[in-house]
Order: C-alpha cells, then structure tokens, then sequence
C-alpha cells in the first residue's frame, strides 16, 4: 500500500512541476488582434439586402423579343453585402450580378436578360442569389405573358 502511495506522489509531483509554463505566453498577439477585429464585425450583424422590386413584370411581348430589366440591390445593414451566385431557372433568363462588395449604405444594380424564343403564353422565371445574408438566398421573379406569332398565349401542342 505504501508503494502505491508513493508512486502516486511521484506521479503527481511530475505533474505538478511539469506545468511551470503559463499557457498564457503561448498566445500570439497577432491572434489576439484578429480575433478582435472579427468579432467586431461578427457583432454588427450580417447585411440586409433590400429591393426596389423582388418581381419584374414584362406585360405582353411577341414570342421571339428580348426583354432587358434590372433590379436595383441596396445594402441597408452595418457590413459589406456580397453575392456570391446569381442562377437563372432556366437557360432564357441570364442574371448578370455585381461581383464587387457592396459596401453599408450603397447600391448596385442586377440586370438580366429574358429570350421568349420558343415560349408563348404566361411566364415566370425566377433568379435565385446566394448571398452573405442572414437567410443566405434571395428570390426575384419575372413574369408576362409571351404572345405567339399566330396571336395565340396557348403553348403549341406537339401532337399530331
């Protein structure tokens, strides 16, 4: 029993003057200051993204026209608004989105491009951004109606 007990001192005295070193001197204060910083900027929040519009409506058009549009993007929060993709659902609407920052308090601008070539009748598309939001993606929408070179809103039917 008494081997034990002092084996245990042993084992702990070990232990005890092994520890001589502050884990505090193992700190870098470069750490330090970019910790700070990012939690400066962790604490004012994320960007609010607002609209001046989230749906684009192009009324009537003939099937075959380009319809142009744009949608204007306002960093209404504390830190900088970043988007980071901008897809279409389908291949006849390209979104073309600002890469750059968009700082507090600026605004950019969203353009997008809708060919009604081979579509007729009533449309709606959207553009889904993925941004540094709290949500992380945005919704935009638009829609009309695409007027057929016969005059007809239907959708032409394949059958034969």
């Amino acid at each position: 029993m008494k081997k034990i007990q002092i084996i245990y001192i042993a084992i702990l005295s070990l232990v005890i003057v092994s520890c001589k070193e502050n884990a505090a001197s193992k700190i870098k204060e470069t750490n330090l200051e970019t910790a700070k910083e990012r939690d400066a900027i962790i604490n004012l929040g994320a960007p609010i993204i607002e609209f001046d519009k989230t749906e684009y409506n192009f009324g009537d058009i003939k099937e075959g026209d380009v319809i142009e549009g744009i949608f204007n993007i306002s960093n209404t929060g504390k830190v900088d608004l970043i988007i980071t993709n901008a897809k279409a659902s389908c291949g006849c609407t390209v979104p073309e989105w600002p890469k750059e920052a968009i700082k507090p308090g600026e605004s950019a601008e969203l353009k997008f491009s809708f060919n009604s070539r081979g579509r007729t009748g009533k449309q709606s598309k959207s553009i889904t951004l993925k941004t540094n939001t709290e949500k992380g993606t945005e919704m935009l929408r638009i829609s009309g109606i695409v007027i057929g070179k016969d005059g007809s809103t239907k959708k032409p039917s394949f059958k034969k």
